[in-house]
């Protein structure tokens, strides 16, 4: 098999969402933990910190770091109360009757 036969990551994760409700499901309850990685590894890169810097940053140790950016794990509010004091930035939550959105 060819490299250029294999499929897009978008197109694995498309199909995956329309035909595994299991999957499905787990990518919405994973999806403000994973809003909250992606704003944090992009902070990391704009500001050129690795794990360690920003955990000395924000009080917080590099393994916490390193749990937050695998976007597994939803973070409570006072972490993300710490995240938002600590960076200078605003996190926004909507909750709704089916759905959790949160935006960094």
């Amino acid at each position: 098999m060819r490299l250029t036969d294999l499929p897009l990551a978008d197109e694995v994760l498309a199909r995956n969402l329309k035909d595994d409700p299991a999957f499905r499901a787990e990518w919405e309850r994973t999806a403000a933990a994973r809003a909250v990685a992606t704003r944090l590894v992009a902070y990391r890169a704009e500001h050129g910190l690795s794990q360690a810097a920003l955990a000395r940053k924000l009080g917080m140790s590099q393994p916490a770091i390193s749990r937050l950016e695998l976007g597994e794990h939803e973070p409570t509010i006072a972490t993300l109360a710490r995240l938002s004091r600590g960076l200078g930035i605003n996190i926004r939550i909507e909750i709704g009757p089916s759905s959790l959105s949160l935006s960094a």
